[in-house]
């Protein structure tokens, strides 16, 4: 399934649409030590602080001077390769 990314009020924030359950909610900060392979990808990611998890989406934030391009991308093919 195509991942859809969306702005959120939040500059520092992008929600990932799934289109399937992601279970949760969920939330997991940069620095912790996630049981979920697939959240601790994404914290992985450099400049992303946290990720939160429900319904069929998850939010990433990121540090201000990040860049959403890199962060975006990354995050995408991480995600199609758990949710396809």
């Amino acid at each position: 399934m195509p991942v859809t990314v969306s702005n959120t009020p939040n500059p520092n924030a992008l929600k990932f649409s799934v289109g399937v359950d992601v279970g949760g909610p969920v939330t997991h900060a940069a620095g912790s030590d996630p049981d979920d392979p697939m959240a601790a990808e994404l914290l992985g990611i450099d400049g992303v602080t946290s990720m939160f998890g429900t319904a069929d989406f998850i939010t990433l934030s990121k540090t201000p001077d990040a860049s959403w391009d890199t962060i975006a991308a990354a995050a995408t093919d991480i995600l199609e390769r758990y949710f396809d």
